[in-house]
């Protein structure tokens, strides 16, 4: 049975939309991203009955035009990559027709794009990840900004994102340089490590109210983005135990994962995993599968793939919580891998990044907690691996 498609070429000030009717009409047309013209857009799709309608997008720029248009058609998003067309004869215009012929011939595969409440979530993670960036790069910057008032004491703590070192830096933005009293500060184990006179040395330098200023800045902004990033996380965990909250209960049950993580989970790939039919397709689309590359018999690699780096980072630093965790199935594999076998640790953290990804879909499937593997399916894989 024919319907009528629309094909969407999607530009930062431009839209070209081409529209095949059933009975065989073609109909297209440019428009503007304005509210007022996107407007006029889903009111052209509204009278010609279109049914289904598929998008090609530069960068996030689909995402406005998504929201006018998904109370009124079915919507895809396509990747680009999978529906290029030969070189040659390209315009906007024909790529617009393409996708909707593409669509009409049922050749399209839409990209996963979660409903309105995964996506208010999304927006909150991925602000905590760019505050995380931020907060970063400013203690980067704070410490070189001590550094040339030759106080070295991150030479001898390790970390700057640490509570004594925060401390440290506060007196000095205040005011005070004395290294007797800045010392206090520091944690008796640094203290007792290094002694006392010697991280005195390294406290006194030559700072002058230019320094202070520029410290007292840089202070200012790394409390204020923290702020902003607890106020988000807030935000994001009272949203998943209003809409979520037996998926936020059995994600934490996991080793390793914890409120952060789990609210970052559900904001990336929601908990209807109708959309990932199987574990594998979930592990690929984050990226955590290995890839099959060989030509004439010789593996030229088994890197991972790409995917959702967000997830993908969220995953791995469970991963290393995970193997620590006592008598979990994660840290005996670990152990397993990286002590008795001898295999890199940093490899072996993304297997267990993956393993537990796999866990994740059999929860938010399933609507149950973690279970451990039993002994019984850990001395069966320990006989299978040796």
């Amino acid at each position: 049975m024919k319907r009528t498609v629309c094909g969407l070429d999607v530009h930062k000030d431009i839209v070209f939309c081409c529209i095949l009717c059933a009975d065989g009409r073609k109909i297209q047309h440019k428009f503007g991203v304005l509210t007022e013209e996107l407007e006029v857009l889903r009111a052209l799709m509204e009278s010609e009955c279109v049914d289904e309608c598929a998008m090609e997008s530069t960068s996030i720029y689909w995402m406005p035009i998504w929201r006018v248009l998904e109370s009124s058609v079915k919507l895809y998003l396509v990747n680009p990559y999978f529906i290029k067309q030969l070189p040659g004869k390209k315009s906007d215009v024909k790529d617009a027709e393409w996708i909707a012929t593409c669509l009409m011939n049922n050749l399209i595969a839409s990209s996963f794009v979660p409903d309105e409440k995964i996506q208010r979530l999304r927006q909150y993670d991925r602000r905590i990840f760019d505050l995380n960036t931020s907060i970063s790069r400013n203690l980067v910057k704070l410490d070189q900004c001590v550094q040339r008032c030759n106080i070295r004491i991150s030479n001898y703590i390790s970390t700057t994102d640490s509570k004594g070192y925060r401390s440290i830096v506060k007196l000095i933005s205040q005011g005070v340089t004395d290294a007797s009293v800045l010392v206090d500060q520091l944690h008796g184990r640094t203290i007792n490590k290094y002694g006392k006179e010697t991280l005195i040395k390294a406290l006194t330098g030559v700072v002058n109210d230019t320094d202070i200023d520029i410290i007292s800045q840089l202070v200012e902004e790394i409390g204020m983005q923290q702020r902003h990033k607890d106020e988000a996380q807030k935000k994001m965990t009272s949203l998943c135990e209003e809409w979520f909250p037996k998926e936020l209960e059995n994600l934490q049950t996991i080793p390793g994962v914890k409120e952060r993580s789990a609210t970052s989970i559900i904001a990336e790939v929601g908990t209807d995993m109708n959309h990932f039919q199987t574990p594998k397709k979930l592990v690929s689309w984050v990226g955590l599968r290995p890839r099959n590359e060989e030509s004439a018999g010789k593996i030229k690699s088994r890197r991972i793939t790409h995917g959702n780096k967000f997830l993908r980072k969220t995953m791995i630093e469970c991963a290393w919580g995970s193997s620590r965790t006592k008598d979990s199935f994660f840290a005996e594999f670990s152990y397993r891998q990286c002590v008795e076998r001898r295999k890199n640790r940093m490899k072996v953290q993304v297997a267990i990044a993956r393993k537990m990804l796999v866990s994740v879909w059999y929860i938010l499937h399933d609507g149950v907690p973690y279970q451990k593997p039993s002994d019984h399916y850990s001395t069966a894989v320990a006989a299978v691996e040796s």
